[in-house]
Protein backbone atom coordinates (compact mmCIF):
# COMPACT_ATOMS: atom_id res chain seq x y z
CA UNK A 1 0.00 0.00 0.00
CA UNK A 2 1.19 3.50 -0.76
CA UNK A 3 -1.12 6.02 0.85
CA UNK A 4 -4.29 4.27 -0.37
CA UNK A 5 -7.46 5.06 1.54
CA UNK A 6 -8.47 2.37 4.02
CA UNK A 7 -11.47 2.07 6.32
CA UNK A 8 -10.13 0.68 9.60
CA UNK A 9 -11.10 0.87 13.25
CA UNK A 10 -9.10 3.56 15.02
CA UNK A 11 -7.98 1.27 17.84
CA UNK A 12 -6.76 -1.36 15.37
CA UNK A 13 -4.85 1.28 13.41
CA UNK A 14 -3.23 2.62 16.58
CA UNK A 15 -2.08 -0.89 17.50
CA UNK A 16 -0.40 -1.26 14.12
CA UNK A 17 1.18 2.17 14.49
CA UNK A 18 2.39 1.36 18.00
CA UNK A 19 4.08 -1.84 16.79
CA UNK A 20 5.81 0.18 14.08
CA UNK A 21 6.95 2.89 16.52
CA UNK A 22 8.19 0.25 18.97
CA UNK A 23 10.41 -1.02 16.15
CA UNK A 24 11.71 2.48 15.46
CA UNK A 25 13.13 3.00 18.94
CA UNK A 26 16.57 1.35 18.56
CA UNK A 27 16.90 2.80 15.05
CA UNK A 28 16.20 6.31 16.28
CA UNK A 29 18.45 5.95 19.30
CA UNK A 30 21.24 5.45 16.77
CA UNK A 31 20.05 8.07 14.27
CA UNK A 32 19.13 10.95 16.59
CA UNK A 33 22.68 11.63 17.78
CA UNK A 34 21.79 11.31 21.45
CA UNK A 35 25.46 11.43 22.40
CA UNK A 36 25.19 15.18 21.79
CA UNK A 37 23.15 15.37 25.01
CA UNK A 38 26.33 14.62 26.96
CA UNK A 39 26.93 18.35 26.50
CA UNK A 40 24.74 19.88 29.26
CA UNK A 41 23.99 22.89 27.04
CA UNK A 42 22.72 20.83 24.11
CA UNK A 43 19.08 21.22 23.00
CA UNK A 44 17.38 19.44 20.12
CA UNK A 45 16.93 21.43 16.92
CA UNK A 46 13.15 21.15 17.33
CA UNK A 47 13.26 22.85 20.72
CA UNK A 48 15.75 25.47 19.54
CA UNK A 49 13.16 26.44 16.93
CA UNK A 50 10.09 26.23 19.19
CA UNK A 51 11.46 27.76 22.39
CA UNK A 52 11.64 31.41 21.24
CA UNK A 53 7.98 31.39 20.23
CA UNK A 54 6.84 29.59 23.37
CA UNK A 55 8.75 31.83 25.77
CA UNK A 56 7.59 34.97 23.96
CA UNK A 57 3.97 33.89 24.34
CA UNK A 58 4.56 33.01 28.00
CA UNK A 59 6.38 36.29 28.57
CA UNK A 60 9.42 34.55 30.09
CA UNK A 61 13.13 34.18 29.32
CA UNK A 62 13.04 30.40 29.74
CA UNK A 63 10.72 27.70 31.09
CA UNK A 64 11.76 27.89 34.74
CA UNK A 65 8.83 27.11 37.02
CA UNK A 66 6.67 25.85 34.14
CA UNK A 67 4.83 22.54 34.55
CA UNK A 68 4.77 21.05 31.05
CA UNK A 69 3.35 17.84 29.59
CA UNK A 70 4.83 16.69 26.29
CA UNK A 71 2.37 14.60 24.27
CA UNK A 72 3.77 11.99 21.85
CA UNK A 73 7.27 12.46 23.22
CA UNK A 74 8.89 9.41 21.51
CA UNK A 75 12.43 8.76 22.84
CA UNK A 76 12.59 11.99 24.80
CA UNK A 77 15.10 14.18 22.96
CA UNK A 78 12.69 17.12 22.91
CA UNK A 79 11.41 16.36 26.43
CA UNK A 80 14.94 16.42 27.84
CA UNK A 81 15.57 19.67 25.96
CA UNK A 82 12.45 21.23 27.48
CA UNK A 83 13.63 20.16 30.92
CA UNK A 84 17.01 21.75 30.23
CA UNK A 85 15.15 24.95 29.38
CA UNK A 86 13.77 24.90 32.92
CA UNK A 87 10.43 23.10 32.66
CA UNK A 88 9.19 20.36 34.96
CA UNK A 89 8.41 17.81 32.26
CA UNK A 90 6.01 14.89 31.97
CA UNK A 91 6.44 12.91 28.75
CA UNK A 92 3.55 10.87 27.30
CA UNK A 93 3.78 8.23 24.60
CA UNK A 94 2.01 5.03 23.53
CA UNK A 95 5.28 3.16 22.94
CA UNK A 96 6.67 1.58 26.08
CA UNK A 97 10.12 0.95 24.53
CA UNK A 98 10.25 4.62 23.55
CA UNK A 99 9.64 5.66 27.16
CA UNK A 100 12.33 3.27 28.39
CA UNK A 101 14.72 4.97 25.96
CA UNK A 102 13.50 8.40 27.06
CA UNK A 103 14.08 7.60 30.73
CA UNK A 104 17.58 6.35 29.93
CA UNK A 105 18.35 9.54 27.98
CA UNK A 106 17.09 11.71 30.84
CA UNK A 107 19.26 9.83 33.32
CA UNK A 108 22.26 10.07 30.99
CA UNK A 109 21.60 13.80 30.55
CA UNK A 110 21.19 14.47 34.26
CA UNK A 111 17.65 15.80 34.08
CA UNK A 112 14.52 14.76 35.96
CA UNK A 113 11.31 13.91 34.11
CA UNK A 114 8.17 11.82 34.57
CA UNK A 115 7.12 9.33 31.89
CA UNK A 116 3.57 8.09 31.30
CA UNK A 117 2.72 5.17 29.02
CA UNK A 118 -0.66 5.80 27.42
CA UNK A 119 -2.37 6.60 24.15
CA UNK A 120 -2.49 10.36 23.72
CA UNK A 121 -6.25 10.10 23.14
CA UNK A 122 -6.56 8.79 26.73
CA UNK A 123 -3.98 11.12 28.24
CA UNK A 124 -6.24 12.84 30.77
CA UNK A 125 -7.16 9.58 32.49
CA UNK A 126 -3.53 8.45 32.74
CA UNK A 127 -1.60 11.60 33.60
CA UNK A 128 -1.62 12.94 37.16
CA UNK A 129 -2.06 16.67 37.70
CA UNK A 130 -2.61 19.65 35.45
CA UNK A 131 -0.16 21.84 33.58
CA UNK A 132 0.86 25.33 32.54
CA UNK A 133 1.82 24.09 29.07
CA UNK A 134 0.73 21.20 26.88
CA UNK A 135 3.32 20.76 24.13
CA UNK A 136 3.48 18.59 21.01
CA UNK A 137 5.61 19.03 17.93
CA UNK A 138 6.60 17.50 14.59
CA UNK A 139 5.03 14.35 13.21
CA UNK A 140 2.21 13.97 15.71
CA UNK A 141 -1.43 14.41 14.76
CA UNK A 142 -1.27 12.64 11.38
CA UNK A 143 -1.29 9.46 13.52
CA UNK A 144 -4.60 10.37 15.20
CA UNK A 145 -8.05 9.65 13.82
CA UNK A 146 -10.11 11.85 16.18
CA UNK A 147 -8.95 15.43 16.68
CA UNK A 148 -11.97 16.42 18.78
CA UNK A 149 -11.00 13.73 21.30
CA UNK A 150 -7.38 14.91 21.09
CA UNK A 151 -8.32 18.53 21.75
CA UNK A 152 -10.49 17.48 24.70
CA UNK A 153 -7.44 15.84 26.31
CA UNK A 154 -5.45 19.04 25.87
CA UNK A 155 -8.07 21.24 27.53
CA UNK A 156 -8.50 18.77 30.39
CA UNK A 157 -4.73 18.73 31.02
CA UNK A 158 -4.37 22.52 31.05
CA UNK A 159 -4.79 24.72 34.08
CA UNK A 160 -6.97 27.82 33.58
CA UNK A 161 -4.77 30.31 31.76
CA UNK A 162 -2.58 27.47 30.46
CA UNK A 163 -1.00 27.37 27.01
CA UNK A 164 -1.07 24.77 24.25
CA UNK A 165 1.72 24.67 21.65
CA UNK A 166 1.96 22.63 18.45
CA UNK A 167 4.30 22.81 15.47
CA UNK A 168 3.78 20.10 12.89
CA UNK A 169 4.07 19.21 9.23
CA UNK A 170 1.69 21.30 7.14
CA UNK A 171 -1.29 19.42 5.64
CA UNK A 172 -0.59 21.11 2.29
CA UNK A 173 2.87 19.51 2.39
CA UNK A 174 1.42 16.09 3.22
CA UNK A 175 -0.80 16.31 0.11
CA UNK A 176 2.28 16.44 -2.15
CA UNK A 177 3.91 13.54 -3.98
CA UNK A 178 7.26 13.33 -2.21
CA UNK A 179 8.87 11.49 -5.16
CA UNK A 180 7.64 13.69 -8.03
CA UNK A 181 10.21 15.76 -9.95
CA UNK A 182 8.23 18.93 -9.18
CA UNK A 183 5.63 20.09 -6.65
CA UNK A 184 2.67 17.84 -7.46
CA UNK A 185 -0.41 17.14 -5.38
CA UNK A 186 -1.05 13.40 -4.98
CA UNK A 187 -2.81 12.75 -1.66
CA UNK A 188 -5.99 14.13 -0.12
CA UNK A 189 -5.76 17.43 1.72
CA UNK A 190 -9.27 17.07 3.17
CA UNK A 191 -9.83 13.93 5.23
CA UNK A 192 -12.96 11.81 4.86
CA UNK A 193 -12.52 9.64 7.97
CA UNK A 194 -10.58 6.94 6.15
CA UNK A 195 -6.93 6.32 6.94
CA UNK A 196 -4.03 6.39 4.51
CA UNK A 197 -2.44 2.94 4.59
CA UNK A 198 1.33 2.64 4.16
CA UNK A 199 3.74 -0.27 3.87
CA UNK A 200 7.25 1.01 4.44
CA UNK A 201 10.12 -0.70 6.21
CA UNK A 202 12.18 2.49 6.49
CA UNK A 203 11.79 5.41 8.89
CA UNK A 204 12.46 9.11 8.42
CA UNK A 205 15.80 8.82 10.28
CA UNK A 206 18.71 6.44 9.78
CA UNK A 207 19.21 3.51 7.45
CA UNK A 208 17.66 0.65 9.45
CA UNK A 209 14.39 -1.11 8.74
CA UNK A 210 11.42 -2.09 10.91
CA UNK A 211 9.67 -5.44 11.19
CA UNK A 212 6.12 -4.07 11.40
CA UNK A 213 5.93 -2.13 8.16
CA UNK A 214 2.23 -1.19 8.00
CA UNK A 215 1.10 2.15 9.38
CA UNK A 216 -2.01 4.30 9.16
CA UNK A 217 -2.22 8.08 8.97
CA UNK A 218 -5.08 10.57 8.66
CA UNK A 219 -5.31 13.74 6.61
CA UNK A 220 -6.29 16.76 8.73
CA UNK A 221 -6.75 20.11 6.94
CA UNK A 222 -5.95 23.29 8.84
CA UNK A 223 -9.67 23.97 9.22
CA UNK A 224 -10.09 20.70 11.12
CA UNK A 225 -7.03 21.27 13.32
CA UNK A 226 -8.02 24.82 14.25
CA UNK A 227 -11.68 23.85 14.53
CA UNK A 228 -10.98 21.05 16.99
CA UNK A 229 -9.09 23.42 19.29
CA UNK A 230 -11.76 26.11 19.04
CA UNK A 231 -14.59 23.66 19.66
CA UNK A 232 -12.77 22.45 22.78
CA UNK A 233 -12.84 26.02 24.11
CA UNK A 234 -9.28 27.13 23.44
CA UNK A 235 -8.47 30.63 22.20
CA UNK A 236 -5.91 30.93 19.39
CA UNK A 237 -3.19 33.43 20.30
CA UNK A 238 -0.56 32.69 17.64
CA UNK A 239 -0.46 31.11 14.19
CA UNK A 240 2.25 31.02 11.55
CA UNK A 241 3.63 28.85 8.76
CA UNK A 242 7.21 27.85 8.03
CA UNK A 243 9.39 27.06 5.03
CA UNK A 244 11.67 24.43 6.61
CA UNK A 245 11.35 20.97 8.17
CA UNK A 246 13.48 19.09 10.70
CA UNK A 247 13.34 15.98 8.48
CA UNK A 248 13.69 15.37 4.74
CA UNK A 249 10.14 14.91 3.46
CA UNK A 250 11.29 14.55 -0.15
CA UNK A 251 14.60 13.51 -1.73
CA UNK A 252 14.48 16.82 -3.62
CA UNK A 253 14.70 18.82 -0.40
CA UNK A 254 18.03 20.47 0.34
CA UNK A 255 19.76 20.76 3.69
CA UNK A 256 19.54 24.13 5.42
CA UNK A 257 20.49 25.22 8.95
CA UNK A 258 18.59 22.95 11.41
CA UNK A 259 16.60 21.16 8.74
CA UNK A 260 15.52 20.80 5.12
CA UNK A 261 13.68 22.95 2.58
CA UNK A 262 12.54 22.85 -1.02
CA UNK A 263 15.00 24.18 -3.62
CA UNK A 264 15.23 27.95 -3.33
CA UNK A 265 13.09 28.69 -6.39
CA UNK A 266 10.22 26.64 -4.87
CA UNK A 267 10.56 27.69 -1.25
CA UNK A 268 7.79 30.29 -1.35
CA UNK A 269 5.31 28.02 -3.15
CA UNK A 270 4.18 25.70 -0.36
CA UNK A 271 4.39 25.81 3.46
CA UNK A 272 6.28 23.05 5.25
CA UNK A 273 5.05 23.55 8.82
CA UNK A 274 2.44 25.41 10.82
CA UNK A 275 2.61 26.59 14.43
CA UNK A 276 -0.44 27.14 16.62
CA UNK A 277 -0.41 28.47 20.15
CA UNK A 278 -3.72 28.50 22.03
CA UNK A 279 -4.79 29.37 25.55
CA UNK A 280 -7.34 28.02 27.97
CA UNK A 281 -9.18 30.97 29.54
Amino acid sequence: MNGDAAKIDGAEARRANRDNWDDRVPLHENAYGIEAFDDPAHLSDVIRDDLPILTRILGTDDLSGVDLVHLQCHIGTDSVSLARAGATVTGVDFSEPALVAAAALAQRSGVAATWVHTDVLDARSAVVGDFDVVYTSIGTICWLDDLDRWAAQIVALLRPGGTFFIRDGHPALYALDEDAPQLTTRYAYFGDGRAQEWDDASTYAGDGVVTHIRTYEWAHPLSEILGSLLRAGLRIVHFDEGRTLPWRFSPRMVEVPRGYAWPEDERDLVPCTYTIVARRD
